[in-house]
């Protein structure tokens, strides 16, 4: 896992903001963001350890922080007026979200002084951390897409010869006959 997000930082990010980077200064940011990763994780530990399980944590984080990649998704293939400006925003703002339950969840599962009980009963930080995960899931999901449809309307279209074949609505009738041949054989 560390190495899966070393190279996907180093390669996905790192070799974009420096593109003239030698192999060197990518295996060396390689590594610095390895000890980062490791460094992060021992910081979490206790996070995971005070959680209702570690099967229940994971499907948590997952779930704060799946929702508007599949909102990108699915909504950039079903709908060919979505563009990149609607996709990005409706990321940013679905994993805000998710970091935010996150940051609300944290302090009760570590059991910090002032957290053992958790937040004052009835207060908008209480509400948000007694949200079954699944709903919040849910809630995350419903602010992605509504930014992303929002977004891609308040900006230009995309434009269409581009994502030709992209999306079901651009997809070519010749593509269309070859998908239907291809489920005949």
């Amino acid at each position: 896992m560390f190495n899966a997000c070393s190279t996907l930082f180093t390669v996905d990010l790192y070799a974009k903001w420096k593109p003239g980077a030698t192999q060197h200064e990518l295996v060396r940011m390689g590594r610095i963001a390895t000890t980062v990763m490791v460094f992060i994780a021992f910081v979490w530990i206790p996070v995971i350890k005070n959680a209702q399980g570690l099967y229940g944590y994971l499907q948590a984080v997952q779930g704060y922080l799946a929702p508007p990649i599949f909102v990108v998704f699915f909504l950039g293939v079903f709908f060919k007026r979505m563009n990149a400006q609607g996709a990005l925003w409706s990321m940013l703002v679905g994993f805000v979200l998710g970091i935010f339950r996150m940051i609300v969840d944290t302090p009760v599962t570590l059991g910090l002084r002032g957290f053992q009980n958790g937040y004052p009963h009835g207060s908008f930080l209480w509400i948000v951390n007694n949200i079954y995960f699944q709903y919040f899931s849910v809630l995350i999901t419903l602010v992605s897409a509504i930014v992303m449809v929002a977004v891609s309307y308040a900006t230009s279209q995309p434009d269409y010869a581009a994502i030709k074949n992209l999306t079901f609505a651009t997809t070519t009738r010749r593509i269309k006959q070859h998908a239907r041949q291809l489920e005949l054989d």
